[in-house]
């Protein structure tokens, strides 16, 4: 199960309640994951990777808006982390998901929660 921890909470309300939600994405892609009922999982994927962009992208955009708001020093090297998060995600090889959904998805999800767990902890704790 995947799910949200206290221990990632970094202080503010709004960048917290922004983690949550892609920890709550991220655990919609392990149920698809596990569900064994539904045999072709190309459209569900293509569906929750993109809402991952989408609100990683938002996520990021007000994350950064934040940073400069306080002028936080180290906001560019927040930026370029960022970005390459999404360059990650934008080379998703949509041909890759259907020859092998579940590993494909799994190796997705170990990357997202990953970066994810390590930013937060590493990176964004020190925002607060």
């Amino acid at each position: 199960m995947i799910e949200w921890k206290d221990e990632y909470a970094i202080g503010i309300k709004e960048i917290d309640e922004q983690h949550e939600k892609l920890f709550e994405i991220a655990g919609r892609m392990f149920a698809l994951l596990r569900n064994d009922l539904l045999m072709d999982k190309y459209d569900s994927i293509i569906e929750i990777i993109d809402e991952l962009k989408d609100y990683t992208r938002y996520h990021f955009e007000a994350e950064e808006a934040y940073m400069e708001k306080i002028g936080y020093r180290k906001f560019l090297s927040q930026k370029v982390t960022h970005k390459d998060f999404l360059d990650k995600m934008d080379e998703i090889d949509l041909q890759r998901i259907d020859n092998g959904q579940n590993q494909y998805l799994m190796d997705i999800l170990n990357f997202v929660l990953d970066w994810l767990v390590e930013h937060i902890l590493k990176e964004d704790k020190l925002i607060a």
